[in-house]
């Protein structure tokens, strides 16, 4: 189905529930094809919740608390998921310059790379989705839910409040 031709469906009633299953089909299936081109890329470890993660240490590193809080998760479940990104050569430990007791959560260069890539193919699906529905229907579709959705509700504590610690 191309731009502007009518959906089967159009006009059935619509049950509530259908919304929110469609938008999380939405965003999976994003998801599901970013992380196919990031693997096709050199990156094949990568999961969404490293995404998450990997947002929450930011381009200029954090502390385990502060990712811990950001993510929704607890110091330990954080601890693990940053292990886990030093492991996979995505971030490193450092001293904290500010606090010698703390050590600070950098991002390497690959960590750097795997998220530049991933802004480019979000690039690259959203003009996907604007060839299959048009660029007024997507920009339409992002203003609306800009509209519905509450100020802040983007939060990277999104994988904790899905699946509990990532």
């Amino acid at each position: 189905m191309g731009q502007g031709e009518p959906r089967a469906d159009a006009g059935r009633p619509r049950a509530g529930y259908e919304l929110p299953l469609l938008l999380f089909a939405g965003f999976r299936t994003l998801i599901d094809e970013l992380h196919t081109e990031l693997a096709r890329q050199g990156h094949p470890e990568v999961r969404p919740a490293h995404g998450f993660a990997l947002q929450a240490i930011g381009p200029d590193g954090s502390v385990a608390t502060d990712i811990a809080r950001r993510l929704g998760i607890s110091k330990q479940a954080a601890g693990k998921t940053v292990d886990r990104l030093v492991a996979l050569g995505y971030a490193e430990r450092a001293d904290d310059p500010a606090d010698a007791r703390r050590k600070l959560v950098r991002l390497t260069a690959r960590g750097f790379d795997v998220l530049a890539r991933s802004a480019a193919i979000f690039d690259r699906l959203r003009a996907d989705w604007s060839a299959e529905l048009g660029e007024e229907r997507v920009s339409a579709m992002e203003d609306d839910l800009r509209a519905v959705v509450s100020p802040g509700a983007f939060r990277l504590d999104a994988a904790g409040w899905i699946g509990g610690a990532i």
